[in-house]
């Protein structure tokens, strides 16, 4: 271990870092500054056969079953805005760049990456790495249709781009879109080029009654949410617009947007089913007094609960899979045995072989996708 410990020092050249708050124990962790020191990290723990964790701002930490790392590999130090062509809409950063400061300096130029809104600390990089999309999918669509380049230090240490810094682009494998939802098992997502969109001119809010009504009656809203005590649509254009949408609805027009706080608790998850089966598992998570939040036209419940009956999440989730969905948990309290991800998909066998092109040696997120890949 003395002569790894004296190879990872000179192969990191002061970039090895204390532990970052909330890893897990590693014996090493590296902060690289460039996508190159990242690749050369995860080529020297492919020699060596080193477990590498990858961690941008640990708020998706909780997904996937969990990685006992040698070393712990972080973004903190990829966060610089690459380039920005705010005409073309479009902006390349890196990976550890803040998804908040990321909007925030989007809105002065009146543009909007249509990342999650509320995921306090979240990393670029590692929005795109969980595949998470924020409540404006419904009319913008997923993260993953707007990643259209990618620049990935993959799991045997090479420096992979794919894609390409045009809104149409059909150059080459489709990297990006492997990249989105790959958890890290490819490798480190250190760099990416996002697609953006002008803000509207104005915002408002409605509440309704009901959600799914309110869905089919409204004209292109940005999301439809229902929660347990009450459903809001969101709305955005212009003035004259939003108000006659809002008349439409038969609600009062509040200004702006508040966007909800993910729900709370010991078990966290998300239940991902076509979109028009929502209205049926809305009414099961009502009759567990679960905490929800639904993403009306798009198919997505996140939940939450203090409490939890395996027997519950278990039937729920055979109800989900049964209708072609998922149950994923993102949060469990600790010492649970409920499986974070359910069955694995009929893709499982291409997974695995794409995770060998990547990775052929298992060393990044080493065993956090379905079935332990």
């Amino acid at each position: 271990m003395t002569s790894l410990k004296t190879q990872v020092a000179k192969l990191a050249r002061g970039l090895l870092t204390e532990p970052i708050p909330g890893a897990p124990d590693a014996e090493f962790t590296i902060l690289p500054e460039r996508i190159d020191e990242a690749a050369a990290v995860l080529g020297f723990a492919a020699d060596h056969g080193l477990r590498v964790l990858l961690w941008g701002g640990g708020t998706h930490q909780g997904i996937g079953y969990p990685v006992t790392p040698d070393v712990s590999l972080g973004t903190a130090r990829l966060n610089r805005v690459v380039d920005w062509q705010v005409a073309d809409l479009t902006i390349v950063v890196e990976a550890g760049v803040l998804v908040a400061d990321l909007e925030a300096q989007l809105e002065q130029r009146g543009q909007t990456a249509v990342l999650p809104e509320t995921v306090p600390g979240a990393t670029v990089g590692g929005v795109i790495a969980a595949g998470l999309s924020g409540w404006r999918r419904l009319r913008y669509g997923p993260t993953r249709d707007r990643v259209l380049e990618v620049v990935l230090a993959t799991g045997d240490g090479r420096r992979v781009r794919g894609g390409g810094r045009l809104v149409k682009n059909v150059t080459g494998y489709d990297v990006p879109r492997l990249a989105v939802g790959s958890y890290g098992a490819l490798g480190l997502v250190g760099q990416a080029c996002l697609k953006l969109w002008p803000l509207a001119a104005d915002r408002g809010m409605v509440e309704v009654s009901d959600a799914d009504t309110a869905l089919r009656s409204s004209y292109r809203p940005l999301a439809v949410i229902e929660t347990e005590s009450k459903g809001v649509v969101y709305l955005a254009g212009t003035s004259a617009e939003i108000e006659v949408q809002a008349r439409g609805l038969g609600g009062r027009l509040v200004a702006g947007h508040r966007w909800p706080e993910p729900p709370a608790g010991r078990w966290e998850l998300i239940l991902r089913v076509p979109a028009g089966d929502i209205g049926r598992f809305v009414a099961r998570l009502r009759k567990l007094e679960w905490l929800f939040q639904a993403a009306h036209g798009v198919g997505e419940i996140r939940f939450a609960a203090e409490e939890a009956e395996p027997g519950d999440l278990s039937a729920l989730r055979d109800e989900a899979e049964a209708a072609g969905g998922a149950l994923v948990v993102t949060r469990a309290p600790s010492g649970s045995t409920f499986d974070p991800w359910g069955s694995p998909p009929r893709t499982f066998d291409l997974q695995r072989r794409v995770k060998a092109a990547f990775d052929p040696m298992g060393i990044a997120n080493p065993g956090i996708l379905p079935g332990g890949i």
